[in-house]
């Protein structure tokens, strides 16, 4: 029998593979390799190839504004024309905008917070070590504590202890130039590029915490269906965890989630399924009162307005109507009304003649490819009666009311639970 080749080692620590010890770290390190292989290819970051690049761009256009910017100052040489932690900063700006830890007050009282805290470690404490640990430590205590938690400001506040005495001697100026005045060029080079560049809303306006427990339990009228932002909040006060997003975003994720597993498990029912497409629809100049007289003869409650090509220019409902006539005043209203409707012979007019003066021009339409899924939140939370359907050229197909959509939703549950 032919012996197993062994390895050995100055030391005597490899002594070949079918020995005991390697029989039971060779697979677990094979094991700890395979999860890291597994784990490479997962993206942290949602985004598309264009998305990254343009983010890239951001990024290096914000660090080159505020190293110009502080150069400009001319400084001594003793002071750095940019704090390191800036690079980390922009990563978290121009990638993650909407992150809580991207907003104006971490950002800005992050990097000032933890840099005095860095100055003040560096001159009361000689030993390097312990001045790392006390200026890392109480800056993020400092940043949890005044809800301005900012990853990169613990980096800040390293600086100090780590650039050399020539650093060390700006002493307390260090944490208006360079950090405050990078912190400044920062803010607004992240409003600008957001903005105006990348098309993003900065800053978010997170919720405030001090609303009482009624108020984050109870779901806002607009929010009649799916998950609620005061519903992802009361969740995430009985899940002490950090999540990096804001719970309207989450909530608006949530219920994007409820809709693809609602057409998933549904099926692709679409709007052209469910609509009415004998519609009665008028134009611009239609007068008044033959609108009034089509709408009571089809027992309809909204009226889509089009123009000659069958694109909706507007919508007219019951309200359209009666908006222009004085409800304060009750006694002989039928007479009031009749009046408002009639059309006038004369020449001028002191009153709407035709139905493009009385109606309602945000009207929103909807493709008649479209799930059905999407008028949920539309007829609940938005309170739309009716929504008018068009073509692929945005010309008017038909309509679709609440009635229609109940129909299909109970149809469909009556057909779940054969």
């Amino acid at each position: 029998m032919t012996a197993s080749p062994q390895r050995t080692s100055s030391h005597g620590i490899y002594r070949g593979y079918n020995t005991p010890d390697n029989v039971v770290l060779y697979p677990l390190l094979m094991m700890n390799i395979n999860s890291l292989i597994r784990y490479l290819p997962v993206d942290p970051i949602n985004l598309s190839l264009k998305g990254k690049f343009i983010s890239v761009i951001a990024c290096a256009i914000a660090i080159l504004i505020v190293a110009l910017g502080t150069q400009a100052l001319h400084l001594d040489k003793a002071y750095p024309i940019i704090v390191a932690s800036m690079g980390a900063s922009a990563v978290i700006l121009f990638i993650i905008p909407t992150s809580p830890l991207a907003q104006p007050w971490p950002l800005v009282g992050g990097h000032l917070i933890s840099a005095l805290l860095g100055v003040f470690c560096a001159t009361h404490f000689t030993d390097t070590v312990l001045a790392s640990v006390l200026a890392v430590g109480s800056s993020v205590l400092a940043m949890l504590v005044l809800r301005c938690l900012h990853p990169p400001g613990a980096a800040t506040a390293l600086t100090p202890l780590l650039a050399g005495d020539m650093l060390a001697s700006l002493g307390y100026g260090f944490v208006l130039i360079p950090v405050g005045f990078n912190v400044v060029i920062m803010l607004i080079m992240a409003v600008a590029i957001n903005r105006w560049g990348l098309g993003h809303q900065y800053p978010v306006m997170l919720a405030s915490a001090g609303k009482n427990k009624v108020q984050r339990s109870a779901v806002s009228e607009s929010q009649l269906s799916g998950i609620s932002e005061q519903d992802v909040e009361q969740a995430l006060e009985n899940w002490d965890v950090f999540i990096d997003i804001t719970p309207g975003d989450l909530s608006h994720l949530l219920n994007s989630a409820q809709r693809n597993s609602f057409k998933r498990y549904r099926g692709h029912i679409t709007c052209a399924d469910i609509m009415d497409t004998d519609v009665h629809a008028v134009e611009f100049g239609t007068e008044v009162e033959d609108a009034w007289q089509i709408m009571c003869r089809e027992k309809r409650k909204a009226l889509p307005v089009i123009d000659k090509s069958r694109r909706v220019i507007g919508i007219v409902t019951w309200s359209d109507f009666f908006k222009f006539v004085n409800l304060s005043v009750y006694e002989n209203f039928q007479e009031k009304f009749r009046a408002f409707i009639r059309r006038t012979h004369d020449i001028k007019a002191n009153k709407p003649e035709a139905v493009g003066q009385i109606m309602t021009t945000t009207v929103t339409v909807l493709p008649e490819d479209t799930h059905i899924v999407d008028l949920i939140p539309l007829m609940s939370n938005e309170g739309y009666r009716q929504i008018p359907i068009v073509n692929h050229e945005n010309r008017l197909v038909g309509m679709v009311y609440q009635a229609h959509l109940i129909a299909a939703l109970y149809n469909h549950a009556l057909s779940g639970s054969d």
